[in-house]
């Protein structure tokens, strides 16, 4: 039976590969705060993950992503993307800081990689560089989206995480860049993922203001969501049918259309991106599960979910709670 039929649909499969990332970005891990990497035995092998997707597919999913950390780190992540485009997915794709996107983007096509993501926050080297807690140029990022776009790793997203005060004034610049360049850009409001990125609501500039600052500059009109769980508000271009996107988990959330499971580099399934701790599944893995028994406990799992962070956040702000949440270099986004 899919979870479709139970009245709760599941269609995206997120895959965290690693814990491990080139930056300490401002989104996951400011300056000044420690942490420790999973040991190398703790993480799920290509094995085991190729074995868990293929147990869950009949349950309705469509769309498998590869994330981090940065997933460009995980050795023989291509061998992971062969095994994986073997299986019958619609959509494989992968979701990156770009920065060693340039040497990858050849093999990543040749291993089956199907499209690909790019988080990309700022066009100017001294932003980008604070929100990334590392000296980097821009442009190191723009040629591994170049050459992503020769490899036909297409479509190329770029997702822009928006941070009141810090990166807003680049929206329209950002939105003309890439539109010269044919790449389809996401517009993201910051999100209080995990607990050590100084989240503040003050800091939220909100998708309707961001959607206002660009109808000023570009003749925009609304695309119809293309499948139910859909969490980008879709526009495009008059001009050339380029689309825009925009996602509002603050100020318009979505939890009830939510069809996203996600499995860390350790094991754990996450019914929300904002979970406290998840829901180990690596010791099934490694007992010789059947994938019957992956099946039925993924089911147990997603048919009882009542994650709705995003609805409740402002109300636990009011209260001055605050829940512990796995932070976002564990989860993958």
């Amino acid at each position: 039976m899919t979870l479709d039929k139970l009245g709760r649909e599941l269609r995206d499969l997120r895959i965290s590969v690693t814990d491990r990332c080139n930056f300490r970005c401002f989104f996951c891990l400011p300056d000044g705060e420690s942490y420790e990497f999973f040991r190398r035995e703790e993480i799920l092998s290509l094995e085991e993950i190729v074995k868990f997707t293929k147990a869950v597919l009949p349950l309705g999913i469509k769309k498998v992503r590869l994330t981090g950390g940065e997933p460009l780190l995980r050795r023989s992540i291509e061998t992971l993307i062969e095994k994986l485009s073997e299986l019958p997915i619609e959509d494989l794709s992968l979701t990156t800081n770009g920065f060693l996107l340039k040497g990858k983007a050849k093999t990543l096509k040749l291993a089956g990689l199907k499209r690909i993501t790019v988080s990309l926050p700022s066009l100017k080297d001294e932003v980008l560089s604070r929100m990334v807690g590392r000296d980097v140029k821009a442009s190191w990022v723009v040629e591994g989206i170049e050459a992503a776009l020769r490899e036909g790793l297409n479509p190329v997203k770029v997702n822009v995480c928006v941070v009141r005060g810090i990166n807003d004034s680049e929206i329209v610049d950002i939105a003309k860049f890439f539109k010269e360049r044919g790449v389809v850009v996401r517009f993201i409001e910051f999100m209080d993922v995990g607990n050590l990125n100084n989240w503040s609501l003050d800091k939220v500039f909100s998708v309707r203001e961001m959607l206002n600052l660009l109808m000023k500059h570009f003749d925009l009109e609304p695309v119809e969501k293309s499948y139910k769980g859909e969490v980008a508000e879709r526009y495009r271009y008059k001009d050339d049918g380029l689309e825009v996107g925009f996602i509002s988990s603050i100020t318009q959330p979505f939890c009830g259309d939510c069809n996203r499971l996600r499995l860390t580099a350790d094991g754990r399934l996450l019914t929300c991106l904002f979970a406290h701790e998840g829901y180990s599944i690596k010791s099934l893995l490694r007992s010789g599960a059947h994938e019957e028994d992956i099946r039925a406990f993924v089911i147990n799992l997603w048919s009882k979910r009542e994650d709705r962070y995003s609805e409740e956040r402002l109300e636990l702000i009011r209260r001055g709670v605050k829940p512990k949440k796995i932070e976002m270099f564990k989860v993958g986004g």
